[in-house]
C-alpha cells in the first residue's frame, strides 16, 4: 500500500498548496467569494461538475447500481437534469443579477426584507450539505488508513478548511479543478472498465443478476419521482451551485459552461451504476450497498490505479464540502450577521478578513457537527426538503411570475418550512409526503397571499428588470489580479 499512500498524501498535499495560491490572488470580497466573476468555459465546466458530484454521486451512485442495477443511476441522473435545467433556463439571468447570495436575488426581486429568513433556512441546507461530505470522510480514510472516525472527520475536514479558509474560492475552484480530473481518470477511465472486465463483461453480468438489474426503471416510479423533486429542483435554487453560476465570465459561460457539466453528470451517473452492478457480481453478499464502492477498489484495482481511485472518492467528497462551506460561511456572514447588525464592514480587505473568518467559524462547526451526527443520509434528507419546500417556489415564482409579492414569499418560505419539520417528524425524515405536501402547502402559501396583498412597486420590478438585462448592476469585479510568478 505504500504507493497507494504516497499518491493520496501528495494530493492532499497539493489541496493545501493551491489554497496558499489562492490566498495571494484573492484580494477583494468578489475574488474571494466569486472567484472575480471571470471564470471561462473550461474552468467553470469543471468546477461546476465537481461541486455537484460529491461522495454522495460516487460511493452513493456506486451503491444504488450494487441494490438497484443501471435503475440506481437515477439518482445522480437528475441531479445531472436539475444542472442542465438550471443552466439552460436560468444560469444567464442569474449570472446579470452581479450578487452574492440567492437571499440577496430575493431582495432585489421583491424589494428587501426577505433576505434573513430565507437566509437562515439556505444557511441551515448549506450547513447540513457540509456536514454530510465531511462524515464521508470517516469512509474513506478507514479504507485507507483504518483510521478512526473521529480522527479521519478531524483530518479530512482540517484540510478542506484550511485552503477554503485561505484562499476562498480561487482555492476552491482551483482544487475543484484538480478534483475533476482526478474523478475523470479515477473513476470513468479506470475503475469502471476495469469493474466491468473483472465482472466477465456485460454478457456475463446479465446471467448472473436478475433482469431487475438492467430495468431503467427498476428502482421504482415513485422513488425517481422523489428524486426530481429533491435533487432537479434543489439544483436550481441551492446557495452552493448559485455562487458558483457567479464565478462565471459571462451569462453565456454560465449557459453553455453548465450544459457541458450537466452532460458530463449524465454520464457519471451511469458510470456509478454500472460499477455497482459490477461489484454485486463480484461480492453478492456485502452487509452494505454502500460497501460496495470501496469493496471493489481495494480488492480488485493493481497497487497505483487503487490510490489513485481512492484519491478521486476523496476529490469527489472535498469538492462538495468545500463549495458547501463557503456557501454556508457566505450565508452566515452577508445575509444574516451583517443584517443583524445592520450595517457592513468598511473596505473590500476587511470583507475578505471578514468572510474568511466565518469559514473558519463555519468550520469547525462543521467538523464538530459532522462527529456528532451518525447516519449520512437522514441528514442530508432534512437538508433537500428544507431547501426545496422552503424556498423553491419563492425562488422560482420570482423569476417567472410578475405578480408574486414579498408577503407571498414570505408566507411561502415560512409555511413551507414549518410544514416540511412537521411532515418530518410525523411521517418520518426518510418519508416522501414530507417534501410533496411541504411543497404544494408553500406554492398555495405564495399565491394566495400575493393575490391578497399589493403587487410589487412597480420602481422595485423595474430596478429588477434592469439588473436581469446585465444593467444597473453595481460594478463588483475588481481588477484583475496578476498571478504570482
Amino acid at each position: 500500500m505504500a504507493i497507494d499512500y504516497t499518491v493520496i498524501v501528495v494530493y492532499l498535499l497539493g489541496m493545501l498548496a493551491m489554497g496558499w495560491w489562492g490566498m495571494r490572488r484573492a484580494k477583494s470580497k468578489s475574488e474571494f467569494l466569486v472567484a472575480g466573476r471571470r471564470l471561462g468555459p473550461a474552468m467553470y465546466s469543471g468546477t461546476m461538475a465537481a461541486i455537484v458530484l460529491g461522495g454522495a454521486s460516487t460511493i452513493g451512485g456506486v451503491g444504488l447500481g450494487y441494490q438497484y442495477g443501471l435503475s440506481g443511476a437515477w439518482m445522480v441522473f437528475t441531479i445531472g437534469l436539475g444542472l442542465l435545467a438550471l443552466s439552460v433556463f436560468f444560469s444567464a439571468r442569474i449570472a446579470r443579477l452581479k450578487v452574492y447570495t440567492v437571499s440577496e436575488m430575493l431582495d432585489l426581486r421583491y424589494g428587501g426584507r426577505a433576505g434573513v429568513i430565507s437566509g437562515v433556512v439556505m444557511w441551515a441546507y448549506t450547513l447540513m450539505l457540509a456536514v454530510t461530505s465531511t462524515i464521508a470522510y470517516a469512509t474513506i480514510f478507514d479504507v485507507l488508513f483504518d483510521m478512526n472516525r473521529t480522527v479521519a472527520i478531524v483530518l479530512g475536514g482540517s484540510i478542506v478548511v484550511a485552503y477554503s479558509t485561505l484562499g476562498g474560492m480561487w482555492s476552491i475552484t482551483l482544487t475543484d479543478m484538480v478534483q475533476f480530473v482526478v474523478k475523470t481518470i479515477g473513476v470513468l477511465l479506470l475503475l469502471l472498465p476495469i469493474a466491468v472486465v473483472k465482472a466477465g463483461g456485460f454478457g456475463e453480468m446479465r446471467d448472473q443478476l436478475p433482469t431487475s438489474y438492467f430495468d431503467p426503471l427498476g428502482i421504482g416510479g415513485e422513488t425517481i419521482f422523489t428524486y426530481v423533486l429533491i435533487y432537479t429542483f434543489g439544483m436550481l435554487i441551492g446557495q452552493d451551485i448559485w455562487q458558483r453560476v457567479f464565478t462565471s465570465r459571462s451569462d453565456t459561460t454560465a449557459k453553455w459552461g453548465g450544459t457541458v457539466a450537466g452532460t458530463y453528470c449524465l454520464v457519471y451517473a451511469l458510470a456509478g451504476a454500472v460499477i455497482g452492478t459490477a461489484a454485486k457480481v463480484l461480492y453478492p453478499k456485502l452487509g452494505s450497498a454502500d460497501d460496495a464502492f470501496a469493496t471493489i477498489v481495494k480488492d480488485e484495482l493493481p497497487v497505483g490505479v487503487r490510490g489513485l481511485v481512492l484519491a478521486a472518492a476523496l476529490a469527489a467528497v472535498m469538492s462538495t464540502s468545500s463549495g458547501a462551506l463557503i456557501a454556508c460561511a457566505t450565508v452566515a456572514n452577508n445575509d444574516i450577521w451583517s443584517r443583524l447588525r445592520g450595517k457592513s464592514t468598511d473596505g473590500e480587505r476587511d470583507e475578505v478578513a471578514g468572510n474568511r473568518a466565518f469559514i473558519l467559524i463555519m468550520g469547525v462547526g462543521v467538523i464538530g457537527t459532522a462527529i456528532a451526527l451518525n447516519n449520512v443520509v437522514e441528514a442530508l434528507t432534512v437538508a433537500y426538503n428544507l431547501l426545496v419546500g422552503g424556498l423553491l417556489v419563492p425562488i422560482l415564482g420570482g423569476l417567472l411570475w410578475k405578480r408574486g409579492t414579498v408577503h407571498g414569499a414570505l408566507a411561502s418560505v415560512i409555511v413551507g418550512g414549518l410544514a416540511v419539520i412537521g411532515l418530518m417528524a410525523g411521517y418520518g425524515i426518510l418519508a416522501n409526503e414530507p417534501v410533496y405536501y411541504g411543497l404544494l402547502l408553500s406554492l398555495a402559501a405564495y399565491v394566495a397571499v400575493s393575490l391578497a396583498t399589493p403587487a410589487t412597486d412597480e420602481a422595485v420590478l423595474t430596478a429588477w428588470r434592469e439588473r436581469l438585462a446585465g444593467r444597473g448592476a453595481p460594478e463588483l469585479v475588481s481588477e484583475p489580479v496578476p498571478a504570482p510568478q
